[in-house]
């Protein structure tokens, strides 16, 4: 059995009504179609539904007995197919995963966590480490949204950019080329990268090629923190974004200088499963991340250092659609 949903739409407005001319008036359609309805009605349930009564009708029994019944499916087929876009955070019983490397969780996490306490008091959020291999955790949605560097390339995710980070060289205060680094003074360290795919290489030693100069990379480790604590009781250099890294780098007590190579800023990009595009809560997860990011305070910079800055958020061309990858692509977030 095709049933049409339309039958109990129109069989609520005839119940409530109680004439043809009132539902169609009600329904905006003509009375001869809704006659026709009407009759489609009475066939299918073997009930008049309506008989006449003088001049006006009536419901027979069993319509009495199913418009109560009626108007509740109605009403929760309104609700399926309507789904209200409006938002309680005060009442929201939500548990939200994100992904995202180390530095970036620390730099985002008290003034996210701060405003879910405040306005999402039903709120728990999991802030999760990258994996050193890609998973299908966002596909199958043991992740809701992931930050890093780049968009995601199947067609089913979506990302959005939200903002630039500008980079600095880290190192120990003290350091020989503290206050003075130059380009030779720069390829001449070693240095310790992060990568949490171990990799000991990463753009900056294409450009430095331009230049006709190589670097030593001492080591490469999966997380900022690491990293730093390494740069902080030796001489190695670190080449990390600015604003997302400054807690990082103020914890360790270390001091920065201006990289003495061009790198282009590396963009923040939220990435998410296309199943949340109209999902309220997770439109809320996002702008609130957004804005976060855009709250964080520009680098200050220490005595004898030049701290770089995070370029201020864009706005997403086309959020639905992933965005191609910047080239060249800086170092940033682990790789």
């Amino acid at each position: 059995m095709h049933l049409d949903l339309n039958l109990l739409t129109a069989l609520d407005a005839l119940l409530e009504e109680g004439s043809v001319a009132g539902a169609a008036a009600r329904l905006r359609l003509s009375a001869p179609a809704v006659s026709r309805t009407l009759g489609r009605i009475r066939r299918l349930t073997g009930d008049d539904i309506l008989v006449r009564a003088g001049r006006t009708m009536i419901p027979t029994p069993y319509a009495l007995s199913v418009q109560a019944q009626v108007s509740d499916l109605v009403r929760q087929a309104n609700q399926v197919l309507t789904p209200s876009r409006d938002l309680d955070l005060g009442t929201l019983d939500r548990t939200f995963t994100l992904r995202c490397h180390d530095a970036l969780a620390t730099a985002l996490a008290p003034d996210l966590l701060r405003v879910v306490a405040r306005d999402a008091p039903g709120v728990r959020i999991r802030l999760l480490a990258e994996t050193p291999d890609d998973t299908d955790d966002l596909r199958h949605g043991r992740v809701d949204l992931e930050i890093g560097a780049g968009p995601p390339e199947p067609p089913e995710f979506r990302s959005a950019t939200v903002g630039h980070d500008g980079f600095v060289v880290v190192m120990r205060s003290g350091h020989p080329h503290a206050g003075d680094l130059t380009l030779a003074g720069y390829a001449d360290g070693t240095h310790v990268l992060v990568s949490r795919r171990g990799r000991l290489a990463d753009p900056v030693d294409d450009i430095l090629a331009g230049h006709g100069l190589h670097r030593r990379v001492l080591a490469a480790v999966g997380s900022a923190a690491t990293a730093a604590h390494v740069v902080s009781r030796g001489d190695s250099l670190l080449t990390l974004p600015s604003t997302v890294c400054r807690p990082l780098i103020d914890a360790f007590g270390l001091v920065t200088a201006a990289p003495p190579v061009t790198l282009p800023p590396v963009p923040i990009v939220c990435a998410w499963h296309q199943r949340y595009d109209s999902d309220a809560a997770h439109t809320w997860l996002r702008g609130l991340v957004r804005s976060v990011f855009a709250g964080l305070a520009a680098p200050t910079p220490r005595p004898g250092s030049t701290a770089g800055t995070g370029s201020p958020p864009e706005q997403p061309s086309r959020p639905e659609q992933p965005s191609p990858p910047e080239q060249p692509s800086p170092p940033g977030p682990p790789s």
